[in-house]
This record gives structure tokens, C-alpha cells and sequence, in this order.
């Protein structure tokens, strides 16, 4: 959980909006966590995808794929166990994607207490 704490912090510094951590190890093979948010420009999806990677790379963790970042509606940064999904809000909202990966107990939503 060490990486998604630490990407969580950077998200919430930068203002994300509706950072979610979906635990997905036991449902597939390509990693063990999403950590899914919204950003309410482009704009912000672009700058919450650079505080992302330049805050993870000073801890020694380089993306293995980062897609979308150009177009700021959908933007994937790949840790290979930690899958980041940015999205533009309305694009969060059409895809659903927390809902599609969750079985009811494996998602948490960061800085709420439950």
C-alpha cells in the first residue's frame, strides 16, 4: 500500500477531487489497486498526471506506461501493481469505472473515514 498512499497524498495536494482506491487484486491478474480521480479541467488532469509522476519518480517509482495525458480527459499512469486512472469529471461519470471493479467491499475513498 506504500505506492498508493504516497500517490493518494500527491493527488489530494494538487486538489483531486474523489480519490477512490479500488482493491482489485482478487478480481484480475494486472495489478492489485486503482487508485481513480477526477480533475474539474483538462487542465488539472494534465497537472494532477505530472504531480504524479514527478512525485513518484523522486521516490524511485517510474511508470511503466502513462496514456492520455495529452488530451486531459482520461489519463493512465501504469506501476505495474498501482494502476492510476485521472479523468475529467464528466468523463469519470460516463465510464463508471470504480463501479465496474467493485464487489461492494474493495473500494475505499481517500481522507474519508469509514
Amino acid at each position: 500500500m506504500e505506492k498508493v498512499e504516497l500517490i493518494c497524498k500527491l493527488l489530494d495536494e494538487k486538489k483531486a477531487k474523489d480519490i477512490v482506491i479500488v482493491d482489485i487484486g482478487k478480481l484480475t491478474v494486472i495489478a492489485d489497486h486503482f487508485v481513480i480521480c477526477s480533475g474539474r479541467s483538462n487542465t488539472q488532469v494534465k497537472a494532477l498526471v505530472d504531480i504524479v509522476d514527478e512525485g513518484m519518480s523522486k521516490e524511485g517509482y517510474e511508470p511503466l506506461r502513462t496514456e492520455g495525458k495529452q488530451e486531459g480527459r482520461w489519463a493512465v499512469l501504469d506501476y505495474g501493481d498501482v494502476i492510476v486512472h485521472i479523468f475529467y469529471e464528466e468523463t469519470r461519470n460516463l465510464y463508471s469505472l470504480e463501479n465496474l471493479w467493485s464487489d461492494g467491499a474493495n473500494v475505499t475513498h481517500y481522507g474519508i473515514e469509514e
